[in-house]
């Protein structure tokens, strides 16, 4: 037969977040969206921290991104500059090198 206490143990710890110093508002804002939602302000966090961190990331990269946002404006063509070769790297073993 399995306990209540056996069943408790099986269960993930739960961690609990105390956010101070928050715009009323944020918190105003919260109140308003949880009672949209029929949920507390607790539940509401909570539920908007799941979406905002458990959610998969997209894949796509920031420049991936920006490319897509302006592809719709034809892009833009920039002329190559010209290099010149790299100056060689210092040499750090020898201390009489200027």
């Amino acid at each position: 037969m399995i306990t209540m206490n056996a069943l408790l143990a099986l269960e993930k710890p739960v961690a609990s977040l105390t956010i101070r110093n928050l715009d009323s508002s944020i918190k105003a804002n919260l109140r308003l969206r949880a009672a949209l939602h029929g949920r507390s302000m607790e539940e509401e966090a909570r539920q908007i921290l799941r979406q905002a961190l458990l959610a998969p990331p997209s894949g796509e990269g920031l420049g991936s991104r920006i490319h897509r946002r302006f592809a719709v404006a034809g892009g833009l063509e920039l002329p190559e500059v010209p290099r010149s070769p790299a100056r060689p790297a210092p040499d750090f073993q020898d201390p009489d090198t200027p």
